[in-house]
């Protein structure tokens, strides 16, 4: 595997806090994992926090070839600022990068399976384009079921590959408890997949093989 496409089940679930954790434990293995965000609304402070997991390796530019001033889905910030989805860019920096450097590459999505880049086209079509395995990150959280399986069957239905769950619980509110603690369970049985709770980064030290890049 020469990389994974991260995806999630919303906006703030903590992809990129998982990814940045994910690339640091690889990149300690020996690994020349790398992880991109390729597209961004929006501040930067997710290809930033990339940058120092990568070591510095690559520039804020090449972790994110498509920026997009308002914090909103691509397709609307993009009808905000007048202009359409810069195709050419997110695609010639993503290839740029994958050709220069080794891998594994770990690609964040942005927000959810199904948010819009173009009226026509969403982060699951994009993800089919990269042909990577998918996994996703979802909140230990009431509700977390439903958002988990809905993506799981429709990353399934895509053709893409699934390559597991990683059941976020940092900072888990107390009133989260319960269903963080049977809910991993239950996915991992009704979604027929790997599931892989992340409490803090030292868990990445027995991380699965599936994640091992």
């Amino acid at each position: 595997m020469r990389g994974i496409f991260i995806t999630g089940t919303g906006t703030g679930v903590g992809k990129t806090f998982v990814t940045a954790a994910w690339t640091r434990e690889l990149r300690r293995r020996g690994k020349l994992a790398l992880a991109l965000k390729p597209i961004s609304c929006g501040g930067r402070e997710d290809a930033e926090q990339f940058a120092a997991a990568n070591d510095g390796t690559l520039t804020l530019n090449q972790i994110n070839p498509v920026h997009l001033a308002a914090p909103l889905s691509p397709y609307a910030a993009g009808l905000v600022a007048g202009k359409t989805f810069d195709f050419c860019a997110l695609r010639d920096g993503v290839e740029a990068v994958m050709t220069k450097f080794p891998g594994p590459f770990l690609v964040e999505g942005v927000g959810g399976w199904l948010v819009p880049l173009t009226v026509n086209y969403f982060v699951r079509d994009w993800a089919r384009e990269l042909a990577l395995p998918v996994a996703i990150v979802a909140p230990a959280t009431l509700g977390m079921l439903n958002h988990t399986l809905l993506t799981i069957e429709s990353v399934r239905a895509s053709g893409c590959e699934l390559a597991g769950v990683i059941v976020n619980h940092y900072s888990v509110d107390v009133d989260d408890l319960a269903a963080a603690v049977t809910n991993p369970a239950i996915l991992e049985e009704l979604g027929r997949t790997p599931v892989f709770n992340f409490h803090t980064p030292e868990d990445l030290k027995n991380m699965p093989e599936w994640m091992l890049g």
